[in-house]
């Protein structure tokens, strides 16, 4: 059979590209959630505290930084609950927090919203800062008139974030420059989502609002009668939501326009996107998988209401109804549960789960749990005797 033969530079090239292809998994890759939410998860390690936060930690490939009361963070090894560092920044902690390759990103209150001073000048209660990943030092920080509210997000070179004066910022990572302002009115209290050049930020007034991620030129708004706190989901120019008014919502990203709306038993605050599908979770304790032309496919009822966004992988779901002494993982098929994470105690909490590596993490009332597969022991081979001959 013959041989082909391909000169020694063509050779070097495809093998340095194979390489960089290795070495550098795409972000939707690193994105995907790779434990396997359907098989038998037990506690690897617990971190224990009676400060714990309805706020979500942030977390990057190997640390998860979870926010106290009391204004502290701690940083943990994902792979054990190592302590790396714990800083106290003071005040309270505002809104969940974000963390990259290089910082951690904390919004924080430091008094009362809107207080004066003795001689009747408004006060500054507001901060954000970035924590060095190494140390927890501050790097920058930044005060703000009103303490930002619900959960920081990120893009690019960029922090969002909104308030409850009614304006929503967007701040440089470098150095926490506001870049820009968007005065829009009512109050903030949303997890902003960045996709394709836009910035999609709920309101307390029911307003999904569409910004221009570069200027925070408001693009369109699309009203409904109940406040948007959860984050969007975007698939192919549609922007999916959930309002309090107990609707799921189906508009188009390009501006605003209604292409369907779905009722479900009360208000809706979390909404994923899964396997061409939207998981919906609403505040009836109810689960509803919709299609994406708004069918409903099933739905199934849990033991509590649920307000924290699942957290998904390509076997199931893990959802945490609060009163509930368990995360629950049902199947995207079928809805059936498939898996249960005991938490030996009532989740209280609306902080949602997140995955670091081969760890599922909880946060509860009185602590943090990371559940993992269990290790196999190491398996025992009998090799044959040897055999000799002689001849």
């Amino acid at each position: 059979m013959p041989t082909l033969t391909l000169p020694k530079g063509i050779v070097l090239l495809f093998i340095i590209a194979l390489g960089a292809a290795s070495a550098a998994p795409t972000d939707s890759a690193r994105s995907i959630t790779q434990v396997a939410l359907s098989q038998p998860l037990t506690i690897r390690w617990r971190y224990d505290s009676n400060l714990t936060l309805n706020l979500t930690p942030a977390f990057d490939k190997e640390r998860i930084y979870l926010p106290l009361a009391g204004g502290t963070i701690v940083s943990l090894r994902a792979r054990d609950g190592q302590l790396n560092w714990r800083s106290e920044i003071g005040g309270e902690l505002s809104a969940s927090p974000v963390a990259d390759d290089g910082a951690v990103y904390v919004a924080s209150e430091i008094g009362p919203e809107g207080g004066t001073s003795e001689v009747g000048v408004r006060r500054a209660s507001g901060t954000l800062r970035a924590l060095g990943r190494e140390g927890g030092v501050t790097q920058w920080m930044r005060t703000l008139a009103i303490p930002l509210r619900g959960s920081l997000s990120m893009s690019g070179n960029k922090l969002f974030a909104g308030g409850s004066d009614g304006r929503f910022h967007a701040f440089d990572k470098g150095n926490g420059e506001i870049l820009w302002t968007l005065p829009y009115g009512g109050s903030f209290n949303c997890h902003p989502v960045a996709a394709d050049g836009k910035v999609y930020a709920g309101n307390d007034d029911g307003s999904l609002l569409a910004i221009a991620e570069s200027s925070g030129k408001m693009l369109w708004r699309y009203r409904t009668k109940g406040s948007v706190h959860g984050p969007v989901a975007v698939r192919d120019d549609t922007v999916y939501f959930g309002s309090g008014d107990g609707y799921l919502y189906a508009v188009s990203s390009v501006d605003g326009r209604l292409l369907w709306r779905k009722r479900t038993g009360a208000g809706v605050e979390a909404v994923a996107l899964v396997d061409n599908a939207l998981l919906v979770a609403s505040l009836d304790n109810f689960v509803y998988r919709f299609a994406l032309n708004g069918r409903r496919t099933w739905k199934r009822q849990l033991p509590g209401r649920i307000s924290a966004q699942p957290l998904t992988a390509e076997d199931g779901a893990l959802f945490t109804p609060l009163s509930s002494p368990a995360g629950v993982v049902l199947g995207l098929r079928d809805g059936r549960q498939v898996n249960s994470l005991p938490t030996g105690e009532e989740i209280t909490t609306s902080a949602s789960p997140i995955a670091v590596g081969d760890a599922v993490l909880l946060t509860t009332e009185h602590g943090f749990l990371a559940f993992a597969q269990p290790k196999e022991s190491p398996k025992t081979t009998t090799s044959a005797p040897l055999q000799f001959w002689f001849r």
